[in-house]
């Protein structure tokens, strides 16, 4: 039943210009209720109680009547002329080739717990789930945080397929952030050699600061389809950004999915990509004329016409036929007192939300120092951590801030980890941008204030231990998790490994391959480390302009 719902976003009519009818059908009833008019000329002179009795039987004064019956007979003879429609008819040449390309948010919110174990584990598990309703279907894994790489191409072996995702976890990205629209051009590249239209399904609890603009042009300019399934909830530390992911699936054609403990929203998700199929060989099957059943209604009201007294007799039974069956449901929650108040919020925030934008709504509260609110308030990653900043919740902030790949939003994100104590990762924001952009205002000054606090920290104690596996990009941003000294050199010494490799050499190498095979089997999670920290590097080398030796 909900397939069926589904497809009613293909209704269209065959025959439209039958809608024409509309204009005589309205230009009869204005001329029939004019003629009623000018028949109660003896209104104004007979005494109404005493006009009932002197009129004949009227029977246009009763709803169903021979005027309104006709009324309902013409729409519906209309509406088969019409043709409506909202299915294609099938075909023995069809066949679903529509590939399935996955992509996971893998940045640090996901850590949240609030779906347990964990967003992106639960997320892993979904993904599990919507593969096993697809079995021996095509589907390619994207991961993506600060930076998007390309887990497993498209393939229809769903145990390599789940080996990679299970070895998904935020230590492989070589760096943090929260931008889904870096995965689009390597969804591009992974749907290169398919020619049929693809549904892409993102799985993830929030948005960067420029992923509705880039979404919307991307699924503008293509036919495939978008399916997002909202992990988490929004009574978080973090809190799932449900109302920011509507807005995306909406401005790209796209549908949103809520999470459910059961599998119902992976059921959900498989029928809309099962519904999103093409033709291979033929893409334009004819559609079902479906307006065809009206005719029995049509046709039984216009039975009426050979019934002498039909509209006490017929309408009767047509009136049981209509109205017949239980009332609708009213449904009431006992656990919820305040719904009324609940009511009046939101009839209160739609009104707002008719004349001011969120982000508007959330300039006017910061302007009111209402913080907590305009952090609610406010749809853009930049401007919630800034609410948050003002508010001193300040790993809340720098998680906002590191949603935008921006000099400023690195520069507040560094700004905010350093005010929360997590000295390290503050650090490494600040090394980051200057060296995207040397001379940005107050980042050295900055950055020399912050390390002079872990130099004095570590004198302090010299004999405390960086936390294993600990790199300042791996945990999650939460207000225990702030690292104030110690794990530099570490951190250092990985980023140092890194520079000696040269990218595109290893990843061409057939020994090497062979070498990362080979690893793959012991722990898939280091080579996807190794893998996603070559690939950026790569695409940093060819994005740097090319140094000219002075003669």
């Amino acid at each position: 039943m909900v397939g069926d719902l589904e497809t009613l976003q293909y209704f269209h009519f065959l025959r439209p210009q039958w809608a024409l009818l509309l204009l005589p059908m309205a230009i009869i009833v204005w001329a029939q209720i004019k003629q009623r008019a000018s028949r109660d000329r003896f209104g104004g002179i007979i005494a109404p109680h005493l006009l009932t009795h002197l009129r004949v039987r009227q029977y246009d004064s009763r709803l169903f009547n021979p005027r309104s019956i006709s009324i309902v007979f013409l729409v519906l003879v209309m509406l088969v002329l019409m043709g409506p429609t909202w299915r294609q008819q099938p075909s023995p040449l069809n066949q679903d080739d529509a590939a399935l390309v996955i992509l996971i948010d893998v940045s640090s919110s996901m850590q949240q717990t609030d779906a347990q174990p964990s967003r992106l584990e639960r997320a892993k598990q979904k993904v599990s789930d919507l593969l096993a309703l697809r079995p021996d279907k095509k589907a390619a894994l994207i991961a993506y945080a600060g930076t998007a790489h390309t887990v497993l191409s498209l393939t229809a072996e769903q145990d390599i397929l789940k080996q990679y995702l299970a070895a998904i976890k935020p230590s492989v990205m070589p760096r943090s952030g929260k931008f889904p629209e870096y995965a689009l051009p390597l969804a591009d590249t992974v749907l290169r050699d398919t020619n049929a239209p693809a549904t892409i399904v993102l799985l993830t609890d929030g948005t960067g600061g420029d992923s509705q603009a880039a979404f919307e042009r991307y699924f503008h300019s293509s036919e495939h389809q978008l399916l997002i399934l909202g992990m988490g909830t929004l009574e978080s530390n973090v809190p799932l950004e449900q109302a920011a992911l509507k807005r995306l699936a909406s401005a790209s054609n796209g549908s949103y999915q809520s999470l459910t403990v059961n599998n119902r929203d992976v059921k959900q998700l498989s029928r809309k990509i099962d519904t999103h199929y093409v033709m291979v060989e033929d893409s334009a099957l004819p559609w079902l004329d479906s307006g065809y059943p009206l005719l029995f209604p049509a046709i039984a009201l216009f039975l009426l016409w050979f019934r002498k007294g039909w509209t006490l007799t017929w309408n009767a039974l047509l009136m049981s036929l209509i109205v017949g069956g239980p009332p609708p449901p009213v449904f009431a929650d006992a656990n919820k007192p305040n719904a009324d108040i609940q009511h009046g919020i939101a009839v209160k925030q739609w009104f707002f939300d008719q004349w001011l934008t969120r982000d508007q709504q959330g300039r006017i509260l910061m302007q009111l120092q209402n913080y907590p609110e305009a952090a609610q308030r406010f749809s853009h990653p930049m401007w919630k951590g800034m609410a948050y900043y003002y508010n001193e919740e300040f790993m809340r902030a720098a998680e906002y801030f590191s949603r935008s790949d921006s000099n400023a939003a690195l520069f507040n994100e560094a700004n905010a980890r350093a005010q929360a104590r997590d000295y390290l990762r503050a650090v490494h924001r600040y090394d980051r941008l200057l060296a995207r952009a040397p001379d940005y205002p107050g980042a050295a000054d900055n950055r020399a204030t912050v390390q002079s606090i872990i130099d004095e920290i570590n004198l302090i104690s010299e004999s405390q231990q960086p936390e294993a596996g600990v790199s300042g990009e791996d945990k999650a941003l939460d207000s225990n998790d702030a690292i104030p000294a110690q794990g530099a050199d570490e951190i250092t010494w990985e980023k140092a490994e890194v520079r000696q490799l040269s990218a595109e050499d290893i990843l061409q190498d057939e020994s090497t391959a062979e070498m990362w095979l080979r690893a793959v089997q012991q722990d898939p999670s280091s080579f996807l480390a190794i893998k996603f920290a070559m690939q950026l590097q790569l695409r940093e080398d060819r994005a740097a302009p090319t140094a000219e030796v002075a003669p």
